[in-house]
């Protein structure tokens, strides 16, 4: 049999992390003489990475561009207040570990490809307990491009010599989504994460689920209906 790949997205996916990461920003935002915003606003504002979620929340678009003195300042505060607390208000999402560890006893191997940068990334690993998960961990930063670029998910299954028409993505956002379409693998998508309000089947997802356990019923045996998702399917 050949070898198969799950890869996880984690803000959103594995980790519900906004509540963590809206305190950072916060905190940034006062140290930058900036009022503090709403939980739900910064939430909505996650999935691309930290630089993309303080040029959203300085300028109030999602697509907006902030100063680049006031970025380069804001970055700082809120990498300062992010690093000790990735995970004092944050918490798995239910049934992670143990999905986790039914898919790696039906011989999946597991990855995590994340927007996150690797110096968030890796410690909020660790708190979770999901460390020792994951063959590959590729972070917003390890790589010349992101997600929704494909170059993540392709050196992932490279890395570990699996052939893309064997591996999954697994994540909570349209970034998700497009890169898998854009690498040419499956996408499964969970509906309690960070999706702004996207109908994720529509972009592309092969399933949404409501419960990450539902992804054995998927994944372990290997369902049939779970296919590539297509470049260009909106």
């Amino acid at each position: 049999m050949n070898a198969r790949l799950a890869l996880f997205d984690l803000d959103g996916t594995l980790v519900d992390s906004a509540p963590d990461i809206a305190d950072a920003v916060n905190l940034a935002l006062l140290a930058c003489e900036r009022a503090p915003l709403d939980e739900a606003f910064i939430r909505d504002c996650i999935g691309h990475g930290a630089e993309r979620l303080l040029h959203r929340v300085l300028t109030g678009r999602r697509d907006g561009e902030a100063d680049g003195i006031l970025l380069a300042k804001c970055y700082a505060e809120f990498v300062a207040a992010y690093l000790p607390r990735v995970f004092v208000r944050s918490r798995l999402f239910d049934g992670v570990i143990p999905t986790l560890d039914a898919l790696a006893a039906h011989g999946w191997l597991l990855g995590c490809v994340t927007n996150k940068p690797l110096r968030f990334t890796t410690p909020l690993l660790a708190a979770v307990a999901l460390d020792e998960y994951f063959a590959i961990v590729i972070g917003g930063d390890s790589l010349p491009r992101k997600k929704p670029d494909a170059l993540p998910l392709v050196h992932a299954a490279n890395a570990l010599g699996v052939a893309l028409a064997d591996v999954v993505m697994i994540g909570d956002s349209l970034t998700d989504i497009e890169a898998a379409r854009a690498a040419g693998v499956a996408v499964i998508a969970v509906s309690f994460g960070y999706g702004d309000g996207v109908d994720l089947r529509a972009a592309g997802a092969a399933a949404v689920i409501d419960e990450f356990s539902t992804l054995l019923n998927l994944l372990a045996p290997r369902a049939c209906s779970i296919r590539p998702a297509r470049a260009g399917v909106r």
